[in-house]
């Protein structure tokens, strides 16, 4: 597996920017920033609808599951991990909308990049009461969605496999909300 990403961060490539350039990227991102909510620089936006990658990864008891699997429902495809301090911020959030939607045919699934393995991530699941699948990432996986810049990463899959939604970092979950209803009670036309 690659080298741990950072939480909600810049890409590698701009990390092989020269040293003068990040000096200037730094100071032009805090001037933006100035004066901006928190998170507001991090935030979901409609993607253009393009087919989800399919996948197949290891549920945390070494079970594979598979895309296919969630034909036919509204799929939150979360990249997290342990370590990142926004992806544990947003699984409580996520835990009650996996709760209040599922009926509805909404289905999270966190895709953990954890490299320490599944026993790291089964007790994190445990203490956090997790009521949705938790699969383990792999390379192919992490590069059939790419770009992943920092995580958390998410998606918002519509009932056709066709990606809506794209967010980097973390949201309150009444905002984000609003971006899974746009994809799972869409407004009648």
């Amino acid at each position: 597996m690659r080298i741990r990403a950072p939480c909600a961060s810049v890409s590698p490539a701009t990390a092989a920017v020269s040293s003068d350039m990040k000096t200037a990227l730094l100071l032009a991102a805090a001037a933006l920033s100035l004066g901006a909510p928190q998170g507001a620089l991090l935030r979901a936006k409609p993607a253009p609808p393009v087919p989800a990658p399919a996948w197949a990864l290891k549920d945390l008891d070494g079970n594979v599951v598979t895309s296919d699997q969630f034909k036919g429902k509204v799929v939150v495809l979360d990249f997290w991990a342990t370590w990142c301090g926004p992806c544990k911020s947003e699984i409580p959030g996520y835990v009650e909308l996996q709760k209040k939607y599922a009926s509805d045919g909404l289905a999270f699934v966190g895709i953990s990049v954890d490299q320490d393995g599944p026993e790291v991530v089964k007790k994190f699941v445990k203490e956090h009461g997790v009521n949705y699948t938790i699969v383990m990432a792999d390379d192919a996986v992490v590069d059939a969605f790419a770009p992943i810049d920092g995580y958390p990463t998410t998606f918002i899959i519509d009932r056709d496999g066709f990606i809506r939604n794209k967010k980097l970092g973390s949201m309150p979950t009444a905002a984000y909300e609003k971006e899974i209803l746009a994809v799972l009670k869409p407004p009648a036309k």
